[in-house]
Protein backbone atom coordinates (compact mmCIF):
# COMPACT_ATOMS: atom_id res chain seq x y z
CA UNK A 1 0.00 0.00 0.00
CA UNK A 2 1.83 3.15 -1.52
CA UNK A 3 0.91 5.24 0.95
CA UNK A 4 3.65 7.55 0.99
CA UNK A 5 4.24 7.94 -3.14
CA UNK A 6 5.84 10.42 -4.40
CA UNK A 7 7.15 11.66 -0.91
CA UNK A 8 10.38 12.59 0.65
CA UNK A 9 10.94 11.78 4.53
CA UNK A 10 14.08 12.45 6.88
CA UNK A 11 14.82 10.72 9.58
CA UNK A 12 17.24 11.40 12.12
CA UNK A 13 19.11 8.84 13.71
CA UNK A 14 17.81 6.61 11.20
CA UNK A 15 21.00 4.05 10.93
CA UNK A 16 20.17 1.75 13.74
CA UNK A 17 16.93 0.61 16.16
CA UNK A 18 14.45 2.06 15.91
CA UNK A 19 15.17 4.80 13.35
CA UNK A 20 16.33 2.22 10.97
CA UNK A 21 12.92 0.48 11.31
CA UNK A 22 10.84 3.81 10.88
CA UNK A 23 12.76 4.54 7.96
CA UNK A 24 12.62 1.22 6.13
CA UNK A 25 8.54 1.07 7.01
CA UNK A 26 8.54 4.93 4.91
CA UNK A 27 10.55 2.86 1.98
CA UNK A 28 7.69 -0.20 2.50
CA UNK A 29 4.70 2.03 2.10
CA UNK A 30 6.02 3.56 -1.30
CA UNK A 31 8.59 7.11 0.25
CA UNK A 32 10.14 7.92 -2.79
CA UNK A 33 13.13 9.18 -1.31
CA UNK A 34 13.81 8.08 2.55
CA UNK A 35 17.40 10.30 3.78
CA UNK A 36 18.68 9.19 7.11
CA UNK A 37 21.11 10.94 9.46
CA UNK A 38 23.77 9.34 11.35
CA UNK A 39 26.16 10.63 14.10
CA UNK A 40 29.36 8.67 13.24
CA UNK A 41 28.23 4.89 11.88
CA UNK A 42 29.06 4.79 8.00
CA UNK A 43 28.65 0.68 7.75
CA UNK A 44 25.58 1.39 9.95
CA UNK A 45 24.41 3.87 7.59
CA UNK A 46 26.00 1.67 4.06
CA UNK A 47 23.48 -1.10 5.60
CA UNK A 48 20.07 1.26 6.46
CA UNK A 49 20.58 2.57 2.95
CA UNK A 50 20.67 -0.89 1.34
CA UNK A 51 18.20 -2.03 2.80
CA UNK A 52 15.83 1.28 2.01
CA UNK A 53 16.95 0.63 -1.44
CA UNK A 54 15.84 -2.67 -1.80
CA UNK A 55 12.26 -1.89 -0.55
CA UNK A 56 11.91 0.44 -3.64
CA UNK A 57 12.82 4.46 -1.96
CA UNK A 58 15.71 6.55 -3.04
CA UNK A 59 18.19 6.38 0.08
CA UNK A 60 19.97 9.39 1.30
CA UNK A 61 23.08 9.23 3.65
CA UNK A 62 23.68 12.06 5.67
CA UNK A 63 26.27 12.15 8.42
CA UNK A 64 25.97 15.04 10.91
CA UNK A 65 25.80 15.59 14.65
CA UNK A 66 21.51 17.26 14.75
CA UNK A 67 22.82 18.70 18.06
CA UNK A 68 25.08 21.20 16.21
CA UNK A 69 22.41 24.09 15.03
CA UNK A 70 24.53 24.50 11.79
CA UNK A 71 24.91 20.53 10.67
CA UNK A 72 20.93 19.90 12.15
CA UNK A 73 20.18 22.81 9.27
CA UNK A 74 22.29 21.35 6.82
CA UNK A 75 21.22 17.81 7.20
CA UNK A 76 17.64 19.82 5.64
CA UNK A 77 19.11 21.74 3.26
CA UNK A 78 20.56 18.20 2.05
CA UNK A 79 17.65 16.27 2.67
CA UNK A 80 15.37 18.66 0.31
CA UNK A 81 12.28 19.84 0.72
CA UNK A 82 10.47 17.23 2.87
CA UNK A 83 7.22 15.71 3.48
CA UNK A 84 7.75 14.24 6.55
CA UNK A 85 10.20 14.97 9.47
CA UNK A 86 11.02 12.46 11.79
CA UNK A 87 13.03 13.80 14.91
CA UNK A 88 14.56 10.62 16.39
CA UNK A 89 18.36 10.74 16.93
CA UNK A 90 18.81 10.97 20.63
CA UNK A 91 21.55 10.72 23.01
CA UNK A 92 22.15 11.68 26.92
CA UNK A 93 24.14 11.12 29.91
CA UNK A 94 23.07 8.10 31.82
CA UNK A 95 23.65 9.30 35.51
CA UNK A 96 22.14 10.33 38.77
CA UNK A 97 21.35 14.04 38.86
CA UNK A 98 24.55 14.94 41.25
CA UNK A 99 26.89 13.15 39.43
CA UNK A 100 25.86 15.18 36.35
CA UNK A 101 28.39 18.43 35.03
CA UNK A 102 26.93 21.77 32.89
CA UNK A 103 28.52 20.26 29.57
CA UNK A 104 26.43 16.95 29.60
CA UNK A 105 23.21 19.49 30.14
CA UNK A 106 24.01 21.10 27.49
CA UNK A 107 24.79 17.80 25.16
CA UNK A 108 21.88 16.23 25.78
CA UNK A 109 19.36 19.07 25.49
CA UNK A 110 20.74 19.97 22.28
CA UNK A 111 20.53 16.67 21.02
CA UNK A 112 17.37 15.89 22.14
CA UNK A 113 14.98 19.08 22.79
CA UNK A 114 16.81 21.29 20.45
CA UNK A 115 17.45 19.65 17.59
CA UNK A 116 13.67 19.91 17.07
CA UNK A 117 13.40 22.69 16.70
CA UNK A 118 16.71 23.79 14.30
CA UNK A 119 14.92 20.97 12.23
CA UNK A 120 11.66 22.46 12.38
CA UNK A 121 12.74 26.06 11.22
CA UNK A 122 14.44 25.07 8.70
CA UNK A 123 12.30 22.03 7.01
CA UNK A 124 8.43 24.00 7.52
CA UNK A 125 9.24 26.61 5.18
CA UNK A 126 9.43 24.08 2.23
CA UNK A 127 6.97 21.91 3.29
CA UNK A 128 3.39 21.51 1.86
CA UNK A 129 0.13 21.20 3.42
CA UNK A 130 -0.85 17.90 4.82
CA UNK A 131 2.81 17.49 5.71
CA UNK A 132 3.97 16.24 9.36
CA UNK A 133 6.55 16.08 11.52
CA UNK A 134 7.16 13.48 14.24
CA UNK A 135 9.31 13.49 17.31
CA UNK A 136 10.03 10.03 19.10
CA UNK A 137 10.52 10.30 22.96
CA UNK A 138 10.04 8.17 25.58
CA UNK A 139 8.25 7.85 29.44
CA UNK A 140 11.36 9.15 31.16
CA UNK A 141 9.67 12.25 30.37
CA UNK A 142 6.58 12.11 32.95
CA UNK A 143 8.23 9.14 35.30
CA UNK A 144 11.31 9.06 37.12
CA UNK A 145 13.21 6.90 35.73
CA UNK A 146 16.57 5.65 37.39
CA UNK A 147 20.02 7.30 36.24
CA UNK A 148 17.13 9.06 33.93
CA UNK A 149 16.82 12.31 35.11
CA UNK A 150 18.42 14.50 32.20
CA UNK A 151 17.65 12.08 29.27
CA UNK A 152 13.72 12.48 31.32
CA UNK A 153 14.09 16.19 31.31
CA UNK A 154 15.11 16.81 27.94
CA UNK A 155 11.95 14.27 26.56
CA UNK A 156 9.76 16.78 28.68
CA UNK A 157 11.00 19.58 26.86
CA UNK A 158 10.50 17.59 23.64
CA UNK A 159 7.28 16.96 24.08
CA UNK A 160 6.44 20.58 25.41
CA UNK A 161 8.04 21.74 22.04
CA UNK A 162 5.80 19.25 19.95
CA UNK A 163 2.30 21.08 21.48
CA UNK A 164 4.06 24.48 20.76
CA UNK A 165 5.01 23.74 17.08
CA UNK A 166 1.65 21.92 16.91
CA UNK A 167 -0.35 25.11 17.32
CA UNK A 168 1.97 27.60 15.40
CA UNK A 169 2.28 25.52 12.43
CA UNK A 170 -1.27 24.23 11.73
CA UNK A 171 -2.39 27.04 9.93
CA UNK A 172 -0.31 25.46 7.24
CA UNK A 173 -1.96 22.28 7.84
CA UNK A 174 1.92 20.51 8.84
CA UNK A 175 0.97 18.11 11.93
CA UNK A 176 3.16 17.88 14.76
CA UNK A 177 3.20 15.16 16.89
CA UNK A 178 4.80 12.92 19.30
CA UNK A 179 5.20 8.88 19.74
CA UNK A 180 6.69 7.81 23.23
CA UNK A 181 8.02 4.34 23.06
CA UNK A 182 7.98 2.10 25.91
CA UNK A 183 11.73 0.22 26.91
CA UNK A 184 12.71 -1.11 22.98
CA UNK A 185 15.51 -3.45 23.32
CA UNK A 186 18.22 -1.76 21.37
CA UNK A 187 21.97 -1.06 21.56
CA UNK A 188 21.03 2.32 23.90
CA UNK A 189 20.42 -0.11 26.37
CA UNK A 190 24.24 -1.20 27.03
CA UNK A 191 24.54 2.51 28.14
CA UNK A 192 22.30 1.21 31.45
CA UNK A 193 24.34 -0.04 34.25
CA UNK A 194 20.82 -2.03 35.19
CA UNK A 195 19.83 -3.05 31.81
CA UNK A 196 19.11 -7.20 32.80
CA UNK A 197 16.88 -5.71 35.56
CA UNK A 198 14.49 -3.28 33.23
CA UNK A 199 14.36 -6.17 30.68
CA UNK A 200 12.77 -8.03 33.14
CA UNK A 201 11.04 -5.71 34.90
CA UNK A 202 9.58 -4.44 31.78
CA UNK A 203 8.94 -7.81 30.17
CA UNK A 204 6.96 -9.22 33.39
CA UNK A 205 5.23 -5.96 34.27
CA UNK A 206 3.94 -5.35 30.50
CA UNK A 207 0.24 -6.63 29.93
CA UNK A 208 0.70 -6.95 26.85
CA UNK A 209 2.96 -9.38 27.47
CA UNK A 210 6.29 -8.69 25.95
CA UNK A 211 8.47 -5.47 25.08
CA UNK A 212 7.68 -3.08 22.65
CA UNK A 213 9.49 -4.06 19.13
CA UNK A 214 10.98 -1.30 16.87
CA UNK A 215 8.33 -2.31 13.99
CA UNK A 216 6.02 -1.58 16.81
CA UNK A 217 6.97 2.13 17.13
CA UNK A 218 7.49 2.21 13.37
CA UNK A 219 3.81 1.91 12.64
CA UNK A 220 2.33 4.07 14.74
CA UNK A 221 5.04 7.04 13.67
CA UNK A 222 4.04 6.25 9.55
CA UNK A 223 0.29 6.46 11.36
CA UNK A 224 0.88 10.19 12.42
CA UNK A 225 2.46 10.78 9.05
CA UNK A 226 -0.72 10.17 6.85
CA UNK A 227 -3.77 11.69 5.78
CA UNK A 228 -5.50 9.30 8.73
CA UNK A 229 -3.92 11.32 11.20
CA UNK A 230 -5.19 14.78 9.97
CA UNK A 231 -6.90 16.16 13.06
CA UNK A 232 -4.49 14.48 15.32
CA UNK A 233 -2.17 17.46 16.50
CA UNK A 234 0.03 18.19 19.22
CA UNK A 235 -0.20 14.72 21.15
CA UNK A 236 1.98 12.42 22.49
CA UNK A 237 0.82 8.63 21.37
CA UNK A 238 2.54 6.34 24.03
CA UNK A 239 3.31 2.77 22.66
CA UNK A 240 4.10 0.92 25.70
CA UNK A 241 1.91 -2.51 25.86
CA UNK A 242 0.22 -0.76 28.48
CA UNK A 243 3.33 -0.62 30.80
CA UNK A 244 2.40 2.59 32.24
CA UNK A 245 -1.32 1.84 32.75
CA UNK A 246 -0.08 -0.03 35.93
CA UNK A 247 0.14 1.59 39.23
Amino acid sequence: MAVFAGKSVLVTGGSRGIGREIALRFAELGAAKVAISYLRNDSAAEEAGEEIRGRGAQALLLRGNVGEPEKAAGLVEQAGPLDVLVSNAATGVIRPALELEERHWDWTMNANARALLTLTRHAAPQMQPGSAIVAITSLGSVRVLENYVLVGTSKAALEALVRYLAVELSPQDIRVNAVSAGLVETGALAFFPNREEMLDWYTKRTPAGRLVEPRDVAEVVCFLASPAAGMIRGQTVVVDGGYSLLA
